[in-house]
């Protein structure tokens, strides 16, 4: 398997996490947390209560641990492209374009491959963004050590079935509105430029968080009923108690946070990994 693609996605990802680290910390406390009443009530009593470093919390382990989830879910997406196409990126880049229903199974695939990884780096990125002290835990490592004492390797992948319910149908989804935009902001027989790289990246992060949101709420509320927040039996369970109590705009809460995080991060993302991708791969002439 070619491992440029892993390199590419690894680094491509680093950055785009340390561009939406703020708002995605945000999203976390409005998910699992009742007592915000928006957004600027969020930004208002992080900032007064723990300063400018509240919103960067646990921003150095997932930026870290990011560039390898990236690296597999841009690599996996390459290479089950390659393998249901069979072909190579150069001769995608030459006309020969994917099938919708390619792209969708190379995403989903992808999706897939990353929730083994994904899980427990999420599950203490979001469990370090979702205290408000350092009582609990002092970092991510500490973070891991608590949670494998108190539950046990299995609490490493709480909330890891609302995950891949979020994410193996949304990476499916994630990839698909690119290749469409990028491919509708690119003249015929010419590579795509900048200005359609971002846009297409933007628009394909707004969109597959607009679908992923429900269940991204789900899996919050999941992976912090371990750290103090409320417990659940599992998904069906969260999802009930969750719409009892709050109705069905509970499920899109942090919706307005995704989409405006989504666009700048998603459009850097994937202009790095385009850019990285032409300079391992330059174009045949």
């Amino acid at each position: 398997m070619p491992l440029l693609e892993f390199l590419a996605g690894s680094i491509s990802g680093a950055l785009g996490m340390a561009v939406g680290h703020p708002v995605d910390t945000m999203k976390v406390r409005l998910q699992a947390h009742s007592a915000y009443k928006g957004i600027f009530h969020c930004i208002a009593k992080t900032y007064s209560a723990e300063g400018l470093h509240g919103f960067f919390k646990g921003m150095a382990f997932p930026v870290m641990s990011t560039g390898i989830n990236n690296s597999i879910i841009f690599g996996s997406y390459s290479n089950a492209l390659d393998y249901l196409t069979q072909s190579q990126r150069s001769d995608r880049n030459q006309g020969k374009e994917p099938s919708a229903a390619h792209v969708y199974a190379a995403g989903c695939f992808s999706g897939f491959v990353q929730v083994f990884v994904c899980a427990p780096i999420d599950l203490v990125k979001v469990r370090l963004q979702g205290q408000t002290t350092t009582a609990r835990y002092r970092g991510p490592v500490h973070c891991v050590a608590t949670i494998l004492k108190e539950e046990g390797p299995r609490g490493l992948f709480r909330g890891g079935l609302a995950l891949a319910m979020r994410d193996i149908p949304c990476f499916g989804l994630y990839f698909l509105p690119y290749e469409v935009t990028r491919k509708a902001l690119t003249e015929s027989g010419k590579e795509p430029g900048t200005f359609a790289i971002l846009m297409a990246g933007g628009v394909a992060g707004v969109v597959t968080w607009a679908f992923a949101t429900p269940m991204d709420v789900v899996k919050a509320r999941l992976q912090m009923s371990g750290a103090g927040g409320r417990e659940y039996s599992g998904v069906l369970h969260c999802m009930r108690v969750s719409f009892r109590e709050e109705g069905v705009k509970v499920f899109f809460k942090g919706l307005t946070l995704n989409s405006l995080r989504a666009f700048p991060v998603n459009a850097v993302t994937f202009l790095t990994y385009e850019s990285l991708m032409k300079l391992f791969y330059p174009p045949k002439r």
